[in-house]
């Protein structure tokens, strides 16, 4: 089955067009020879409310995953400063170490949502949040024979903990996009509903380019429209990573507090 990620939001669009005209010139010339045929508009009116049906449903699918990735990133961001909160409470040097890991933790997230990432550059900046990972939890391990106490130790382990989870809720959040097969069923569907529009106006006779193509177009926007939606780091649309941004500030400050000493 087609991947529809492998393609760019301008030329899924374009061919969106294309395909649906094609489809709405054939249904016309189909119309044509079937000229007079009865109960063909009330054909017409079940299809384009299947159509309607199937996009308001698309969209919603597409709305939810966007709504999950943006929760996401505020999440693990909170989680993230909570850590680097309770990390300035460590003894030092273990302090300013695990600082230093958790703005690198940081920086990398901001990095891989500047662009979109092909499959194998997502793993690779996986695999370094797993290092990190690693490095913060030795930072941990070295702690624990010095200061097992509930405060600070306990507490900064909790909230490590925590974004380590986040990170995967965060990636599953980012790898939930729409089904291919949702949206090949869409454009099956979209196809039928314009090509029976101009079978039918080739049926009745009528003038027709002018308000088949303006559907045609509009039907192609609002696909696009999903699309973007369920894209998060393509297109004008995209999950906001303000929160990630403020953890960033929050933390060269905290970096800047502990460096001098």
């Amino acid at each position: 089955m087609i991947e529809f990620t492998d393609y760019t939001l301008t030329a899924i669009f374009g061919a969106s067009i294309v395909i649906l005209l094609a489809a709405s010139e054939i249904g016309h010339l189909l119309g044509l020879r079937a000229a007079g045929e009865a109960n063909v508009s009330t054909l017409e009116a079940a299809i384009l409310g299947l159509l309607a049906l199937m996009l308001s449903f698309t969209f919603a699918m597409a709305l939810t995953r966007f709504d999950a990735r943006r929760e996401a990133v505020l999440n693990e961001a909170n989680a993230i400063g909570t850590a680097a909160l309770r990390a300035r409470l460590l003894p030092t040097p273990h302090n300013a170490d695990c600082l230093k890991l958790l703005r690198d933790y940081v920086q990398l997230r901001l990095e891989i949502t500047q662009r979109v990432l092909t499959p194998a550059e997502l793993s690779a900046a996986i695999a370094h949040s797993n290092e990190i990972q690693g490095a913060l939890w030795r930072q941990v391990t070295a702690i624990v024979p010095k200061n097992d106490g509930m405060v600070p130790t306990g507490l900064f382990i909790l909230a490590l903990n925590e974004t380590f989870d986040d990170q995967e809720k965060r990636v599953t959040a980012l790898r939930n996009r729409v089904p291919n097969i949702v949206l090949a069923a869409l454009y099956g569907i979209a196809v039928a509903a314009i090509g029976f529009a101009g079978y039918t106006s080739g049926t009745e006779g009528r003038r027709w380019r002018l308000p088949v193509y303006s559907m045609s177009i509009l039907v192609a926007a609002v696909i696009l429209l999903i699309q973007e939606i369920d894209r998060p780091s393509a297109g004008f649309i995209s999950v906001s990573q303000q929160p990630m941004i403020d953890t960033a500030n929050a933390l060269a400050s905290y970096s800047a507090e502990i460096e001098p000493r």
